[in-house]
């Protein structure tokens, strides 16, 4: 068996359209919307709507944690959008969700990232590719349990929710073998982004299932530059699949 796992595709239809060849399955961990690229200025709906300079200023802020200043720099800029903040975020986010669900091999299983939007996704969602989020489903003979989404932060992305709402849907995932997540546990070196230089927020609840149920493996996104990439907590082996919009190369899985 054979099956590829890729997270933070951020845009990139092309190469998640090539991310299941030769695989039995790809499993996709979120983040299928590119909002803002801090790589490349010249990509992501806030360039598209406001250039490249408001990006280039926007980032600045945000590097330098000042998020307060941020949101009011970016709301200063929405608010003379025609037609609002809103629709225009929809239409583009839905152009995104077009081409890469129509990017998904058969069959595909994804969850939420904390930058997507779970409410538009049954509009594109089509037969082979299941979206599961606090749920299980057996994968060549083993149980994959998923739980998408971020916990809330001060970047208030879109998809981010309470600990509360987050732990349940770790709970209701119970006992897997493979536990796949958009966000790491709440371990330092797996939550530390070395570029960006800052760490980012990982689940107590996700850690805590580590300890308590044991899977062989946890798979995660998320964090695009991490201090380490995989680390062991008793048998379990925790990997971050990498920044697929990076390197437009899947994680495989084999047994």
């Amino acid at each position: 068996m054979r099956v590829h796992v890729v997270s933070d595709v951020h845009g990139a239809a092309e190469a998640l359209a090539r991310a299941g060849d030769g695989a039995d399955a790809l499993v996709c961990l979120g983040d299928l919307v590119l909002f803002l690229d801090y790589h490349d200025l010249d990509r992501g709906i806030f360039t598209d709507l406001f250039g490249v300079e408001n990006t280039r200023a926007l980032l600045a802020l945000r590097n330098a944690r000042r998020f307060a200043e941020a949101r009011a720099f970016s709301g200063s800029l929405w608010a003379g959008v025609p037609g609002g903040a809103r629709a225009a975020i929809e239409a583009a986010v839905r152009r995104q969700y077009a081409a890469l669900f129509a990017a998904f091999p058969t069959p595909t299983y994804v969850t939420y990232g904390n930058v997507d939007v779970p409410d538009l996704w049954p509009d594109y969602a089509r037969e082979g590719v299941t979206v599961l989020d606090g749920q299980v489903v057996e994968i060549g003979g083993r149980t994959f349990g998923f739980v998408g989404g971020g916990l809330r932060t001060p970047m208030h992305t879109p998809y981010e929710i309470s600990d509360e709402e987050y732990a349940a849907k770790v709970a209701a995932v119970g006992r897997v073998d493979v536990l796949c997540c958009h966000i790491p546990p709440a371990v330092p070196d797996l939550t530390y982004d070395v570029v960006a230089r800052r760490f980012e927020r990982g689940s107590e609840a996700v850690l805590r299932a580590i300890h308590e149920t044991g899977p062989d493996l946890v798979l995660f996104g998320h964090v695009h530059q991490p201090l380490r990439a995989r680390m062991r907590i008793g048998r379990t082996e925790c990997v971050n699949v990498g920044h697929f919009q990076a390197t437009g190369k899947p994680y495989v899985l084999t047994w």
